[in-house]
């Protein structure tokens, strides 16, 4: 069991599996499913940004709308100021989240450009008064997210582990890249191990997580007390379920044509429920994608649906493309 200590309102979970925060991803739909699937620690909601949640802009209240079978539940926020951030922290334990996040690994240039996300790395000074000054307004757990830092020239998250640890963090997660690299390249693990060495909080690894054997052997090479896992959730939402029967000594359940109707059916539903018709289209189409990946004629499906003119319809080409991949285990 992995604790998040350091806080008058400590979390524990097992096991120690967090699905990691992903823009326009790890909405409430998302997030369910996944833990009705079973085997995730924390879930962790899209990022938000402090200065919309503190203004009450761009439907950022909306976004962080969660459910009680979804904790624990980390909700993750980005800024540049502190005092705003601070602000966002305390309207995000209000809320009721179980964990507050604060997000310093975001590569993408227009978090960059707003000195928020990775760029904080190359400010460590500001860092840590983010930091110190949100861990003062919570209750809760607080932890970090980053990367190794903004390029090979200034890799700063040893430096950063520390502010957040010296500053009352409960535990951080680091992808094993550069905001340089992106999400292209090779994760480095050996950085991972190297954080953990000088730093006693949890560390939670990230990066080039594929298969649930890669969870196993990242915490067996580096240490880390937990593995976060992003992108290989959207193609397999059972890979939390699958690393933990293997933690438990078990075997993979690869999960049926019949599991992936019923998880594609409900949740698309579940979106087709709640969200407009134009963007529920566009979500149904990004999941579609990740959903039919390995699936056989799963291009076919992906290329009809590009011209389906409503929700409803698409529901019906998805139903009717499972009854055809499903005909012949029937007839037999």
């Amino acid at each position: 069991m992995l604790v998040y200590a350091q806080a008058e309102k400590p979390v524990a979970f097992d096991p120690p599996l967090v699905l990691a925060p992903m823009a326009g991803v790890t909405d409430r739909d998302f997030r369910l499913l996944v833990r009705r699937i079973g085997g995730i620690g924390v879930v962790t909601m899209e990022f938000i940004s402090s200065r919309a949640l503190v203004g009450g802009h761009g439907g950022a209240r909306e976004l962080m709308h969660f459910t009680e079978e979804e904790r624990p539940l980390a909700i993750q926020i980005y800024g540049s100021d502190v005092e705003t951030m601070a602000e966002a922290a305390e309207i995000v334990e209000a809320l009721g989240a179980d964990i507050c996040d604060i997000n310093m690994g975001c590569p993408a240039n227009k978090v960059l450009k707003g000195c928020a996300g990775a760029a904080l790395m190359g400010d460590l000074k500001l860092a840590e008064r983010m930091v110190a000054e949100v861990r003062k307004r919570l209750t809760i757990p607080l932890t970090v997210k980053f990367r190794l830092g903004l390029d090979d020239q200034r890799r700063t998250y040893l430096d950063l582990g520390r502010v957040c640890e010296a500053n009352g963090a409960s535990a951080v997660a680091m992808h094993g890249r550069t905001a340089k690299q992106m999400f292209s390249g090779q994760a480095d693990w050996g950085a991972i191990a190297r954080l953990k060495e000088v730093l006693t909080i949890p560390v939670i690894g990230n990066g080039d997580l594929h298969e649930p054997q890669d969870a196993l052997r990242m915490m067996a090479e580096t240490g880390c007390d937990g593995v976060m896992i992003g992108r290989a959730a959207t193609k397999n939402p059972w890979i939390f379920r699958q690393t933990q029967a293997l933690m438990s000594g078990g075997e993979i359940a690869q999960p049926t044509i019949a599991d992936r109707r019923d998880l594609i059916l409900e949740h698309f539903r579940l979106v087709a429920a709640r969200e407009e018709g134009k963007f529920a289209l566009h979500k149904l189409r990004k999941f579609t994608g990740w959903y039919t990946h390995g699936l056989p004629h799963g291009r076919k499906l992906r290329q009809q649906i590009n011209s389906l003119p409503d929700v409803s319809s698409f529901l019906e080409a998805v139903e009717s493309f499972f009854d055809e991949l499903m005909a012949p285990e029937q007839a037999a």
